[in-house]
């Protein structure tokens, strides 16, 4: 599966589960009910969608760990023993997007925003190291995790209350 594919089964996910149960308001029933732009449902709407994008490479690399090495434009290592610790370490790095997602989920629906906001700043984090690492070993595929560092920094910002007037 490619990853445009990959994206959009995560996006495909997200809008016909969403992290909100049945029983629970969607946020954009409530569209900008209050006039901070911290407290914006698209907010939640951004933030669960790049926790299912967290998700899906975390799920991706504990199944396929030589696809999610690909991902970080890797040559898998010739030796059967260094191949086997290298898949090791990528179900390591499964679990860590599992774990971002996680967290990014339950922080949208039952933390504060603020707590959100923190989450997505230090997801960008993530991308900004996976993005140096690439860059670091093979001098290419930063652009792969540093496209969306930005994004997940912005929209975390805004979340924390960066624009919100006083």
């Amino acid at each position: 599966m490619a990853r445009s594919d990959f994206a959009g089964f995560c996006l495909l996910l997200f809008i016909t589960t969403g992290p909100y149960p049945a029983t629970h308001s969607r946020p954009w029933n409530d569209i900008m009910a209050t006039t901070k732009i911290s407290q914006s449902p698209y907010l939640n709407i951004a933030a669960t969608i790049f926790a299912s994008i967290f998700l899906g490479f975390g799920i991706n690399a504990i199944i396929r760990p030589r696809n999610a090495l690909e991902i970080f434009e890797f040559e898998p290592p010739a030796s059967a023993a260094d191949r086997d610790l290298v898949d090791s370490l990528i179900v390591i790095y499964g679990a860590r997007d599992i774990f971002m997602g996680v967290a990014m989920y339950a922080a949208a629906y039952f933390g504060t925003r603020k707590t959100l906001g923190w989450i997505l700043i230090a997801g960008s984090g993530v991308a900004f190291v996976d993005g140096a690492i690439c860059r670091n070993l093979i001098g290419r595929g930063e652009w792969n995790h540093w496209g969306y560092a930005p994004a997940l920094t912005i929209v975390g910002s805004v979340l924390v209350g960066v624009l919100d007037r006083a």
